[in-house]
């Protein structure tokens, strides 16, 4: 057998290491485009609060709009039964 002959598991190891490889780095590039999302809405909250905004209300309302609606009703329903219950 010749030096130039390629081993079939090497050639599979390649192949393995190389498709690893790639899911690796796409998963390091979503991770840095999360960290610059995440610092684009940090700056967005900065400058609401610059304006005079409560980003502490804005996170809560955010929350809200992000939850289904029926899941919300029945949540303030059972808030406001438990509130009649401790007289608030």
């Amino acid at each position: 057998m010749s030096d130039t002959a390629t081993n079939p598991s090497e050639t599979v190891t390649s192949v393995a290491g190389q498709e690893l490889r790639q899911f690796i780095e796409r998963f390091e590039r979503l991770e840095a485009e999360k960290k610059d999302i995440a610092d684009a809405q940090k700056e967005v909250m900065a400058e609401a609060k610059g304006r005079g905004y409560d980003v502490k209300v804005l996170r809560k309302v955010i929350a809200i709009r992000k939850r289904d609606a029926n899941d919300l009703a029945e949540e303030e329903a059972v808030m406001e039964m438990y509130m009649a219950a401790l007289g608030m």
